[in-house]
């Protein structure tokens, strides 16, 4: 009886969409100091190795040579994944693309789609849907609850399309959108709009005041102490406790909880003494 060669199977852009999405829920599971997310990723493109390397010792080779060490932001690093599979496919039909080649892109790439994806996804789109959420439930509605699906949903949509566009547009014109100026003006202004929308929720809904009033005789009126920051700087209080929140954040510790402790420590000090 004749064996019949195995070749691999055709990957379509479904095909590479799927196995993102399929990364982006592992993404985080199976954590270790020495791989990060080097299983989830391996996890992901599975399904993809399977159809390219129908021999189970080229199996075994494309899975090991990618449980090394890689970390990056899944949502806008999904373009290395459609590179990769790019390169797998080009690899698994015969091309001479070696290892360290295929590690060497996912190394050089991972970290500058991180800080593009940590700035726009985590540092600005995350904080404006949280903050919008946020003041929907605090007006009683119901949709504050169901509005912060749409993180998932918007990551979901732009990280199959950047999937996708990876694995058409291969590893140059990668590069060539990192070293052009679009990305930084990008990050800029995603920024900028964080800022502003970070500004209007502090002034919205950060409340603080001081029911301080002094008396200077029996026929003046009361000194109100508020009374006077309002007409010469209004909300100058709130602004405070947001810059003094940032410069602990910035030159103390991120550590959230002890923020939080210190902020109702303070509150529960100022209105024993009357000073909020």
């Amino acid at each position: 009886m004749r064996i019949l060669p195995m070749y691999p199977k055709e990957i379509t852009e479904k095909d590479v969409k799927n196995s993102w999405l399929y990364y982006y829920i592992v993404a985080e599971m199976g954590i270790s100091y020495e791989r990060l997310q080097a299983l989830g990723f391996t996890t992901g493109i599975l399904p993809i190795l399977q159809k390219l390397y129908p021999d189970p010792e080229d199996l075994k080779l494309a899975i090991k040579r990618h449980l090394v060490f890689y970390n990056t932001e899944a949502v806008f690093g999904a373009p290395i994944n459609g590179i990769v599979i790019a390169m797998e496919e080009q690899k698994a039909k015969g091309a001479d693309i070696d290892d360290d080649t295929i590690t060497g892109i996912k190394t050089g790439l991972m970290g500058p789609m991180a800080g593009i994806g940590d700035s726009i996804d985590w540092a600005t789109l995350k904080p404006i849907i949280f903050g919008l959420a946020v003041t929907l439930s605090a007006n009683g509605s119901i949709l504050g609850a169901f509005f912060l699906l749409l993180l998932p949903i918007i990551q979901i949509v732009v990280g199959r399309k950047l999937a996708a566009y990876g694995y058409r547009a291969g590893q140059a014109s990668i590069r060539e959108i990192l070293q052009s100026g679009h990305i930084r003006m990008l990050i800029t202004g995603a920024s900028t709009l964080g800022l502003f929308m970070m500004g209007a929720l502090s002034s919205t809904y950060v409340k603080l005041s001081t029911p301080l009033q002094f008396s200077f005789g029996e026929q003046n009126k009361p000194f109100v102490l508020q009374q006077v920051i309002d007409n010469i700087v209004p909300g100058i209080l709130p602004l405070l406790a947001v810059f003094g929140i940032y410069w602990w954040l910035v030159k103390r510790n991120q550590n959230f909880t002890i923020i939080m402790i210190l902020i109702v420590a303070i509150s529960i000090i100022g209105a024993l003494l009357g000073i909020f």
